[in-house]
Parts: structure tokens; sequence; C-alpha cells
């Protein structure tokens, strides 16, 4: 290992029990999105005491912040998220599901694992730059509300990508593994309807329900699925039902839909389909419709010399090595999870399905503790996230480190569980250490960045899923914004 990597892993093993604890609060907050105030003044009073200036309110979103060092090029983004998930409020270290409270939140993605393993990055890289005397700059950006609002996206409508040479960040998981291949873009919009309240026995035909006509928008979409591409998706969940009494035909009636496809710009083809149901159903029952965009963001673009590069330092580094107690409630905690093969190549390719069977007993092993080969096929994944807006601005790359056990669900307790004990631990500070020794080969080895930087090149343009004027809100805000329309809604 040559000097300058030392350097930076050196810097992040002494602060180790400080990213911990970062991580230990960060979880024990567990914020919704854009509800990340405790979250964000965490890392924001940590900061200055690393050696990085701060930036708050990034793109006018007030739990989006960055921490920047150094002067110059190259410019390096890590990312950091930092948002819960509600109703998986959870006690650390269980095997068993045991909510600290009923209905509560908890980190079911292990975002507080991810933002404090991706500032021990950057806090890695900037010890490097302060100790070589390079020139350069990195950047630790507090990427709030994943999970719901996509500020990376809004980033990227303001322009911030473009101003880096790379970006590199990582998810928890279940195994040590490079993210490749793509993902679908995602939107998210709420049909409003407004009808007209009566007595639905009395009164029937006075009354004009929004209900009925939420319902008649859903039955359309089932039908527009027949006529839809294979790969695009299209979800909903009502948020409005109109009221808990059935002899009232309902004034009121909101739809929340997710309509997803590879590119945005099919996406937005896609939801053009969806609001002329809308408009229909509204027609049929003599309502009134309208909708408010929640957010918006892209399908990732990979960038296989960023993607070799992890690899190769994934290689390098010593793996975690577990204590007999963390390996016991890792077993304990296995019995709830499935039995799976891990990794992302096992369900495309029958050679990596082998490989990581072979290296996990099957999916048997509790915690796993190897580094899957690279896999250089293509893969497609049906879910989102708005790390693909920043792909498509600027060269990055995504690893996973396994901070859960085998085979554990996303979006689970048994995340919750785990994201809080010092296996979680451990894979934030695996994850950390590679992001930071991959980040100082880009800053020492000009052809590695300037070959990443021509791959990109072939990138097409990036279409904003964001609409001018749009600014992040939450779902509940959304819901608040007062109809498109004004005056006595009558037929």
């Amino acid at each position: 290992m040559n000097d300058s990597r030392k350097i930076a892993l050196n810097a992040i093993e002494e602060k180790k029990d400080l990213f911990f604890a970062l991580s230990d609060e960060i979880w024990a907050l567990a914020e919704l999105s854009l509800e990340e105030t405790g979250s964000a003044e965490a890392f924001c009073r940590l900061l200055p005491e690393l050696g990085f200036s701060v930036t708050k309110n990034v793109s006018g979103i007030p739990t989006a912040f960055c921490g920047s060092y150094g002067q110059g090029s190259p410019v390096i983004g890590i990312l950091g998220e930092f948002d819960a998930l509600s109703g998986l409020s959870q006690e650390a270290g269980s095997p068993v599901r045991k909510p600290l409270v009923p209905g509560g939140n908890g980190h079911g993605c292990g975002h507080n694992l991810l933002g404090a393993g991706a500032l021990a990055a950057a806090y890695g890289i900037k010890c490097f730059l302060e100790a070589s005397h390079l020139p350069g700059t990195v950047i630790f950006f507090g990427c709030p509300g994943e999970e719901g609002v996509a500020s990376k996206a809004f980033m990227a409508r303001d322009g911030f990508w473009k101003t880096l040479d790379a970006a590199l960040t990582w998810h928890p998981a279940d195994a040590n593994e490079v993210a490749v291949g793509s993902c679908n873009s995602c939107i998210q919009i709420l049909y409003r309807f407004y009808g007209t309240a009566s007595h639905a026995a009395a009164s029937p035909e006075q009354g004009r329900s929004a209900l009925d006509a939420a319902e008649l928008m859903n039955m359309g979409v089932q039908f527009l699925r027949e006529h839809m591409p294979a790969d695009a998706r299209i979800h909903y969940s009502f948020l409005d039902a109109g009221g808990p009494s059935p002899n009232v035909v309902q004034p009121s009636a909101s739809v929340l839909y997710m309509i997803r496809s590879p590119l945005v710009k099919d996406a937005l083809a896609l939801k053009q389909r969806v609001d002329n149901i809308a408009k229909g159903a509204a027609l049929m029952t003599e309502t009134l419709t309208d909708q408010v965009f929640v957010d918006g963001l892209s399908g990732t673009v990979p960038n296989h010399t960023l993607e070799k590069l992890l690899q190769e330092e994934m290689e390098k580094l010593p793996l975690p090595d577990y204590t007999e107690e963390e390996l016991a409630f890792g077993a304990a905690l296995k019995q709830t999870c499935p039995q799976k093969i891990p990794g992302i190549a096992a369900a495309h390719d029958k050679e990596a399905a082998a490989a990581s069977a072979a290296l996990s007993d099957k999916g048997r092993k509790p915690l796993n503790d190897f580094v899957l080969p690279l896999w250089t096929g293509d893969h497609f994944s049906a879910g989102s996230t708005d790390v693909g807006d920043v792909s498509w601005q600027t060269p990055t790359v995504q690893l996973h480190t396994a901070c859960f056990v085998s085979g554990s669900p996303g979006h689970s307790w048994q995340n919750v569980s785990c994201g809080g004990s010092s296996i979680g631990h451990k894979g934030l500070l695996f994850a950390g250490k590679v992001l930071a020794s991959a980040g100082v080969r880009l800053f020492t080895e000009k052809a590695l960045l300037q070959a990443a930087r021509d791959e990109f090149a072939a990138v097409g343009e990036y279409i904003c899923p964001i609409p001018e004027g749009e600014n992040a809100r939450t779902l509940a805000e959304s819901e608040k914004i007062p109809p498109a329309f004004s005056g006595q809604m009558t037929q």
C-alpha cells in the first residue's frame, strides 16, 4: 500500500469511534425525509471540527448541506444520506421484532450508516490532501430525503453535480460488492379529485363522487398496464378516500402514483397517459381533478472504469473480522430472513450465482465475510435511486458493503436491528476506507480519472425530472397545496 492511501486509511481508523457515534446518533433520531433537522445538525456540527467548510440550505432544501475542503481540481464528491422510514422502529441488536416506539420510525435502509461512512471517506481524503499539499477539492454532500423527496435530483436541476470530476457513494447491504447496472427513473404525482357531497340515499343525484373518480382512474390504469413497456412500473396508494361515512357521497379523494421507466423521457410519456386517464375519470363522474408534483429521479448510468477501481480497492483492504458474539447474533437474526444467494449478479448469471453460492454456503452463511467478484454483464433493477441524477452529470459509482445479515429484506426491522449494532459499524468503516482509498487514486492517477471522464462523455443528454419552479417538500406539504382551480364547484 502506498503512503498516500495509508494517510487516508489511518486517519479514518483513528476517528472510527467518532463515525460510529455519529451513525448511532442518527439511528436514534430516525427522522423521515425532509424532517432530518437533528441529523443534519449533527453533521454540520461535526464537519467544521474535521476541517471542512460548511454550506447549508443547498438547493433551497433546509436539511441539505455540503462540507468542502481543498482548492482547485480535481473535485471529487462523496454522497451521504441520513433519512429513515416510517413504521420500522426496532431495538438495536435484537434478533426478534421489538419496536422501541410502536409505529415509530427506523433506519430500515441503513442511511445512518451510509451518511457516517461517506463522511469517513471524505475525511480520509481530506487528510490525504492536507498532508500531500496536492491541488484538489473533496466535497461531502449531505443529501436528505432519498426515500421520498429525491434531493439529488433537485441538486441536479441546479447543476451541482456538473461541477464534480467524479462522485463516489455506497449503500449498506448484505454483501460486499460493487453496485453495477442501471435502474428505473421514477416520477411521483399526487392526483386529487373534488366532487360534491350529498346524502347517498335521499339525494344521490345531487352528489358527484370524488371517490368514484379515483376508483375509475385506478381501473383505467389497470387496463393501461397491458399497453406499456414491460420494464415500466406503476404503483398507487390512496391517501384520501373521502371519509368514514358510507351514506355520504364522498366530496374528496386523492391517490398517489409512482410512474417508473428506465429513461426519464419514457416515464414522462407514460405519465401523460396516466394524466389523461385521470382527466377521463373526472369527466365520467362530473368531478374536478388536479395534480401535485411530489418528486422525480433518473435511472443510473454505469461507469465501468470507476466500478473496476472500487473492486480493486475492495479486494486490497482487509475485510471486517467478526467476534463470536456478533456471529451468534447474526445467526439468530438470520433465522428470521430468507435463504438467498447474495449479490446483484446471482439473479442474472449462472456462473456468478455458482460463485456466490460457494462463498455463502448457498445463502446459509449469516454474515457474508467475503468480496463478490465484479460482474460486468448487463443488469437492470426495477427500483429507483436519486443517485441516478448524479450519474447523468458526472462519472458516478456506488459500493455495497455487508452491514446486514445475509438475506435481510430491504426496508426491514432486521436492517434496523443490525444497523444499530457493531456489525453495521464494521460495514460503514469498511465502506469509508474503500471509498477513501479509491478517491486518493483519483487524485494521484490522472489517467485513471481521465478514463472515467472519457467513458462518461458518451452519456446522452440529461433530462431533469424536476419541473422548473418546483420545490422539495414532504408529501404532507404537497397535500396542503390549494386546488389548481377556485370558485364554487357545482354540477
